[in-house]
């Protein structure tokens, strides 16, 4: 059963369409202190296995359904991207257990590739908040957390398995398997394998949607447990791999005759993490991992390989009405680029080196108080190596770039009455210039001219998050209204002033509202959430020859940067018939929206007007029920967008084909039927 939990020193809180674990249900490893988060926790969420089995989340869109404020754009698995308040994932600060996802192997490609059935938890920080969210956090951050040996092993069972196998009809199946059992009285061993054989789908009109087959293959080992009464260590292992035949340009719309090109992506993780709880004072935390990315593919078999390794120490220490959180990280990126069969033409590198400390405080029983500040030194070497296709030389000397920067946050949460609870915080936090994807490093080097990647003058983005919430909670009912402004100063973006590829065109602002409500009635549990949302940019004067105030910002121009969406509201229900049986549905309508675009190709003369781009308005239904057999079997039993709504989803690209025909956003599944049988062992 879901519930809604209030923040406080031992929990965050949830949206009311994604309720948070009760701390009862949690293992050893989620037993870990955990501070609350005031700066920003008008939006934080979290999501749980649960929440993920009920709808079969299927890929990335389906996982965070049922959040008003999280978006996934992109029907093609591989292509897809997540945005939080119209930023795209580049933006945030993306970790599977503590290891961070960074960079992109190719702008028409998502970073971010998971397995549902892995995850045991997602925690969401929308927009700047703490500093120990990590480094380049500036539109906030998302951790997904994966299952071990102890959260499926039931009672005093020492070992166990798991087999499922899973059909959709629109348009694919899903095997996986799971082994799982104590070494030890405090080790535990998981060992899962899953594959997913997805054909073309048929969006809501019936049509076939092209280049969305694929085949998926993931394993993951991970061994954990305590080493002593006070250490607790993990060990984890993944390989994914997804094979598929793909457009030039996997998040456009494939047209009638246009070809597909054999593609692969793959990403190997390494991960440690490592706990010592010696006393109120030394409470320590250590993450160490390491990952290997490539993708494959296009219209010039082009290889992209990225490799990150980076670690996390921190330490907690409890103050009587204080507690402290102080700790160093560090990451490293290297992307090399090429063709597939030929040598390395073009290497990007870049780290970050963080230092930072948060701080809460209990300056009344009423009031809770959140400071924070954080260091970060960026630096960035890029070095092209071949500029053509026919292998001449033209520099072997690097340009780069060095800064530091210095972000402070301040928050506070004041408990107004028994019911009611005010909060309000203000964050900073910096990126500098990343490693570029590989696909592009090399952009603008094919006319023989010998020219920088990044301008002289280019310094590190910074952004400043302001937020404002009231929530009420009383009587089974928990409601929450938040408002935000999200300024990110110095956006560095590529494509404007010569042939540099990367500048700073100006500041991007995300604004907005969310409303979330709950409520449990009996065996019902009801949700509402509501999401607008103005992402702008307001551009440097020189950038154009007719001067723009501000532009709304699109996924086709600003690829990388974000994209604007109608407001978003969702409604479901969960209803538990029996101890055995459950029910529910979820709607979600987006509203229509209508924008200007097209500003850079106008400024190019691609075109001779601006594009007023229209987004229509849909709603999906979805509805599942679960059904438990026996202690061992479970059926689950899901429908996806019930009533066939065919729609692109506002977080995709959007309809250009009027100027370039080419230029469209694929359009998202029709009705999908899933059903699940799941047994234990």
């Amino acid at each position: 059963m879901k519930k809604l939990v209030l923040a406080s020193a031992v929990c965050t809180l949830s949206s009311p369409a994604v309720f948070a674990q009760s701390l009862e249900n949690q293992n050893e490893e989620t037993k870990s202190i955990e501070r609350v988060a005031v700066v920003g926790a008008a939006t934080n969420l979290s999501i749980t296995a649960e929440d993920i089995e009920q709808f079969q989340a299927n890929d990335l869109a389906d996982v965070f359904r049922e959040s008003p404020s999280v978006s996934v754009g992109g029907s093609v698995g591989v292509a897809q991207k997540i945005f939080i308040r119209g930023l795209e994932d580049a933006y945030l600060n993306v970790t599977v257990d503590g290891a961070q996802q960074t960079s992109t192997l190719f702008h028409h490609i998502g970073r971010v590739t998971l397995d549902p059935d892995l995850l045991k938890q997602i925690d969401v920080q929308a927009g700047a908040g703490e500093a120990t969210s990590g480094p380049g956090a500036i539109g906030g951050s998302i951790r997904f957390k994966t299952k071990d040996a102890q959260d499926l092993l039931r009672g005093d069972e020492q070992f166990g398995g798991r087999v499922k196998a899973s059909y959709f009809s629109n348009d694919g199946t899903r095997y996986s398997g799971s082994l799982y059992g104590k070494l030890s009285d405090t080790w535990g061993l998981l060992g899962y394998y899953s594959t997913v054989d997805r054909d073309n789908f048929e969006d809501g009109d019936g049509n076939e949607v092209l280049g969305t087959a694929a085949d998926q293959d993931l394993m993951f080992l991970k061994a954990s447990g305590y080493i002593a009464d006070n250490q607790y260590l993990s060990l984890s292992a993944e390989q994914r791999d997804e094979e598929g035949e793909f457009s030039a340009r996997p998040n456009w719309v494939v047209l009638e005759g246009a070809p597909l090109y054999p593609s692969e992506a793959e990403r190997d993780t390494y991960v440690a993490n490592y706990r010592f709880d010696h006393s109120a004072m030394v409470f320590l935390e250590a993450t160490a991992y390491q990952t290997s990315s490539s993708f494959r593919g296009g219209r010039f078999d082009w290889l992209s390989e990225i490799d990150t390794y980076g670690f996390d120490i921190r330490n907690t220490s409890d103050v009587t009405n204080h507690v402290f959180t102080y700790g160093i990280d560090y990451r490293k990126d290297e992307v090399e680029s090429g063709p597939g069969t030929g040598p390395v033409q073009n290497a990007e590198e870049g780290s970050v080196l963080g230092i930072y400390a948060q701080a809460h405080s209990n300056i009344t029983p009423e009031l809770l108080l959140s400071y924070g500040v954080r260091y970060d030194n960026f630096d960035f070497q890029q070095e092209i190596l071949i500029d053509d296709y026919y292998g001449t030389p033209v520099t072997d000397e690097p340009s780069g770039l060095d800064d530091n920067e210095l972000s402070f946050n301040v928050g506070l949460e004041y408990q107004l009455t028994e019911a009611w609870t005010l909060g309000l915080g203000y964050a900073e936090a910096a990126r500098g210039k990343q490693i570029g994807d590989g696909f592009t490093l090399d952009e603008y080097l094919y006319d023989g001219e010998d020219v920088p990647v990044v301008a002289s003058d280019v310094v590190p983005e910074t952004v400043t998050n302001i937020e404002a919430s009231i929530e009420y909670s009383a009587n089974n009912l928990n409601a929450r209204l938040s408002a935000y402004e999200s300024t990110i100063d110095d956006v560095l973006f590529s494509g404007y002033q010569g042939n540099s590829v990367f500048n700073n065109i100006g500041d991007l602002e995300s604004s907005g509202v969310e409303f979330n409500l709950a409520y449990r009635w009996d065996s019902v549990d009801l949700y509402f959430g509501f999401s607008s949302v103005d992402v702008e940019l307001m551009p440097r004067e020189d950038l154009y020859s007719v001067p723009y105030n501000s532009i709304d910002i699109n996924g086709y121009e600003f690829v990388g940067l974000g994209n604007s969406r109608g407001d978003t509201w969702i409604l479901g229900a969960d209803y538990t018939v029996t101890a055995d049986i459950s029910v529910g549905f979820n709607i979600t309508m987006v509203d229509d929206i209508n924008i200007d675009t097209l500003h850079q190709a106008l400024e190019n003369g691609w075109t001779d007007s601006l594009y007023s781009l229209n987004k229509a308005d849909y709603t999906l239904v979805d509805i599942y029920g679960e059904w438990e057999v026996t202690n061992d079997l479970s059926v689950n039993l899901a429908v996806t967008n019930l009533f066939d709504e065919a729609y692109i989803d506002h977080s995709s690209v959007g309809d250009y084909s009027e100027v370039f025909p080419s230029v469209v956003g694929p359009q998202e599944a029709g009705r999908d039927i899933r059903l699940s049988v799941t047994y234990d062992f």
